[in-house]
């Protein structure tokens, strides 16, 4: 019997490919192989999870040639330089175009796996087994790769969608407590711009997430891959409506870099970046006070921050303006009108954002 519970499609015609969820599906034998025709197969992971996972995908991916490149834990790493290394592996290995690189662990090894997927010999096969919450609901999905950058987060990338997603429900149970919040705050952004009903949903079991309910835990996983997957099959590119998955993210990645892409982790920076974002649409009349309250009471009752200490507003702004979503100059924001109706603008008073920066550093 197969362990996946549920199966989703990311729509993108020839290149649409399969979101497989469930308990036990990173070792399922012949899952992955179904999904990655390629007779050499590259392993990506690091440190702290190939001694956990490494072992069972291998043998889930036999009689396949796999050689496994082991990266340090952290994305203080996630740079050109490492991603040197993986390339570096798949030469000395004499991979061909026709092998596949395979993603182990979380959104730091997925986006750099991806990126020397997306160069190698102009393009490899790539398949993402997400094993944090962040990656599964989140970054494991939509195709975008890359590295950090010291001028900004995540300058250096490509496109390249996977041929596969296997998110394992199991890996979870081995997550921190600290890095199951953090994926929370991603999954907490897909009912603030898209779904008010799953926001109300979250509010009344945020308690069962926190202990690692494992049905909670699938449902939001299935949820959060249906609202990017639609997302993502509308809007490839980010064009348009894609730039909507960034809500929190200009504040969010200005923090990281402002921190040195060390001390806080991606989730933690997303939910004060959704807070300062939430902030900034009640200081432009958009949402009212209660609403902003509500939004800020569920990010602190699942242990993430609001606040940013030792940053200046000042430092803020200019790591913002290296948003991938400034045109002309412009810092473009993610807003809210209401929880679930969330829009893209860059007409907005400069003094709300001051203020916004302001009442959020300290």
């Amino acid at each position: 019997m197969s362990s996946v519970a549920h199966t989703l499609t990311v729509k993108l015609g020839r290149r649409s490919y399969p979101i497989l969820i469930g308990h036990g599906v990173l070792g399922e034998s012949g899952l992955i192989g179904h999904h990655l025709p390629a007779r050499d197969v590259l392993i990506v992971t690091n440190t702290t999870v190939a001694p956990l996972y490494l072992e069972a995908l291998e043998g889930a991916l036999r009689p396949r040639r796999t050689v496994a490149t082991l990266l340090p834990d952290g994305e203080s790493y996630k740079t050109l330089d490492t991603v040197a290394r993986i390339l570096d592996v798949l030469v000395a290995n004499r991979f061909g175009r026709d092998c596949a690189v395979v993603a182990l662990g979380g959104g730091v090894v997925g986006d750099m796996a991806g990126f020397a997927a997306s160069v190698y010999q102009r393009g490899v096969a790539f398949v993402q087994v997400p094993t944090t919450l962040l990656a599964q609901v989140d970054s494991a999905v939509g195709g975008k790769t890359g590295v950090n950058h010291p001028g900004g987060k995540n300058l250096i990338g490509a496109f390249h969608q996977p041929t596969a997603v296997l998110a394992d429900t199991a890996t979870l149970a081995s997550l921190p407590p600290r890095e199951l919040r953090a994926g929370l705050a991603e999954v907490i952004k897909y009912g603030l711009i898209r779904d008010a009903a799953f926001f109300d949903w979250l509010e009344s079991q945020a308690g069962a997430l926190l202990a690692g309910d494992q049905d909670a835990l699938a449902h939001v996983i299935l949820r959060s891959c249906q609202i990017k997957a639609g997302i993502v099959g509308r809007d490839e590119l980010e064009h348009g409506e894609r730039a909507l998955l960034n809500f929190g993210h200009t504040f969010g990645h200005a923090i990281e870099s402002a921190t040195g892409y060390g001390s806080w982790l991606h989730g933690e920076a997303v939910a004060a970046g959704m807070v300062m974002a939430a902030r900034m649409s009640c200081e432009s009349g958009l949402i009212d006070a209660a609403a902003l309250a509500r939004i800020t009471t569920l990010i602190e009752r699942v242990g993430l921050p609001t606040r940013l200490a030792g940053v200046s507003a000042q430092t803020m702004l200019q790591g913002m303006r290296m948003d991938k979503k400034v045109l002309d100059g412009h810092i473009r924001l993610v807003l809210l009108r209401a929880v679930g109706d969330a829009f893209v603008t860059a007409d907005y008073d400069s003094r709300h954002l001051q203020r916004t920066l302001e009442a959020h550093l300290c």
